[in-house]
């Protein structure tokens, strides 16, 4: 098994399982697809997907990190078109009288983390990432942040980036740092970003 530094990012639908709980199948069944879809092909930064997970997005990308406004745009990008996309789709049930309450339900949560060794093993047209680092990346979706849609980013990320860069990429909310104690893992360290003041720009 081949393994090599490597980013990965998850984009994740916040109230999922509340909403296949009590939704309207006819609508569950195109939306949920439409916002992974819709998530998918706002990559602009070259992430390869390794998993689709029913209600999130295993992106990777090998090699050298992209600069850190890059990946900040990429992931305001993620936010904002699963946002139109979801306001379209809202409108198109909404006049056809079906049940349509998602937008008060759904919402987007990102993490991004660093790995220095994962490995990638082909399962049919696919690629199965392995290591302790992908399990981290799971696990601070996991978390105690108070709110729905953030941006955590761990602190085995942030790292690799200047302290100055970090601030001026975040001017437009408070960057609040956390952390968490996971069994094996032993402490996780992150920064986190509410992204709910993107959806009223």
């Amino acid at each position: 098994m081949e393994s090599s530094p490597t980013l990965l990012c998850i984009p994740d639908i916040s109230g999922f399982t509340e909403y296949m709980r009590n939704a309207n199948f006819e609508i569950s069944s195109q939306v949920i697809p439409a916002l992974l879809n819709e998530i998918i092909y706002s990559n602009e930064l070259n992430l390869k997907v390794s998993e689709i997970e029913g209600d999130a997005v295993l992106f990777f990308r090998r090699g050298e990190l992209p600069n850190l406004s890059d990946l900040i745009n990429q992931c305001k990008l993620f936010y904002t078109q699963f946002y139109e996309r979801m306001n379209t789709l809202f409108e198109k049930y909404k006049h056809e009288n079906l049940d349509a309450n998602f937008p008060e339900i759904l919402g987007l949560k990102i993490v991004l983390h660093y790995g220095k060794e994962i490995g990638m093993v082909p399962i049919g047209t696919h690629i199965k990432l392995m290591g302790e680092d992908v399990i981290t990346a799971h696990r601070l979706l996991k978390n105690d942040v108070p709110t729905d849609e953030y941006l955590l980013i761990s602190d085995d990320l942030l790292s690799h980036y200047k302290k100055q860069k970090i601030e001026e990429e975040f001017d437009w909310a408070q960057l609040k740092s956390g952390e968490q104690e996971i069994e094996h893992l032993g402490t996780l360290k992150y920064h986190y970003i509410n992204l709910k003041p993107l959806s009223k720009n």
